[in-house]
């Protein structure tokens, strides 16, 4: 037994947008773009309705299904070519595109930038690679300078002893070098005044020699006081002052002894003024001949200074 129901309705591009097209086709289902509520508002046409005429019968049904899909679909291919077609809607079609390309261009930008924050990691990373490595080298640089230093010393403690005994050497030669040349001025200045009290060679001899040794510990004594003072003009004539006074009171105490009246004082005081004055005189030459060998550089200050060498 064969039932067929025929029914009539009426449809809108509305209606079609609204319903559910798997009602209508059971078999195939096209998926349609969405359209704007918008734009199917402002371009929406008359009504029409269609006769839909359905079957129980599969074979009737199926053939009138076919025909309806292939209507609707051609409906709606040719409303929304017409819609892309319209001038109004190019607008928002390029609005649309020109979105689509800020996206892109976003997408782009932002994949630069995720690159670029990739390389400044390895790069930050690099950074503190070479920052500790140059820590390391820092040390490296401290322990080497430290090795240096102790191999410096070492070396300084293995021949500090030669250089010690070069030193004492050099030294005593410039002491031997002060003595002769303080003693020799100093001879000299002795003999005009001894040749003034004595009546033969051989009384030259005792006050000679006796102002020989004087003046070399004298030449002595001066370089060693002196040092590298060689301006100051206090220090060598004191030095010059208490030698002279020693040997001048020296002197007096060998002569005739003191008697406790008036003559005997004033003329131990006169012949002692008369003594340190000369040998005040004698020490002065020496020193002076000292000094200016010392600063012609024929003679060496105490110490020595390497640098003028």
């Amino acid at each position: 037994m064969k039932t067929t129901i025929t029914s009539t309705a009426t449809l809108t591009p509305s209606s079609i947008s609204l319903a559910n097209p798997k009602t209508f086709f059971p078999e195939r289902f096209h998926t349609i773009p969405s359209i704007k509520p918008q734009i199917i508002a402002l371009y929406s046409t008359p009504r029409t309705s269609l006769a839909v005429k359905c079957s129980k019968n599969g074979s009737a049904g199926s053939g009138n299904g076919e025909s309806l899909k292939d209507v609707l679909s051609g409906m709606v291919d040719e409303r929304v070519e017409e819609l892309l077609n319209k001038e109004e809607n190019r607008g928002l079609l390029d609005g649309l595109e020109k979105a689509s390309r800020r996206v892109e261009l976003a997408k782009r930008e932002l994949a630069e930038i995720e690159k670029q924050e990739i390389e400044a990691r390895i790069m930050r990373d690099y950074i503190n690679q070479l920052e500790s490595r140059a820590s390391e080298i820092a040390e490296c640089q401290k322990e080497i300078l430290e090795a240096r230093a102790l191999v410096e010393e070492a070396e300084r403690s293995l021949t500090g002893t030669e250089m010690d005994v070069i030193r004492k050497d050099e030294e005593r030669l410039e002491s031997v070098k002060a003595a002769s040349i303080s003693a020799v001025i100093g001879t000299l200045a002795q003999l005009p005044i001894s040749l003034s009290r004595v009546s033969s060679n051989v009384d030259l001899i005792l006050p000679l020699a006796i102002t020989f040794v004087s003046c070399a510990l004298f030449g002595v004594t001066f370089r060693y006081a002196l040092r590298r003072d060689l301006d100051n003009f206090q220090l060598k004539s004191g030095t010059s002052a208490a030698f002279a006074f020693v040997k001048g009171l020296g002197t007096l105490g060998a002569g005739p002894p003191l008697e406790l009246d008036g003559g005997s004082i004033l003329s131990h005081a006169f012949d002692g003024s008369i003594y340190v004055s000369e040998s005040l005189l004698i020490f002065l030459f020496a020193g002076v001949a000292l000094d200016f060998c010392i600063k012609l550089r024929i003679l060496s200050p105490f110490p020595i200074d390497r640098s003028v060498l």
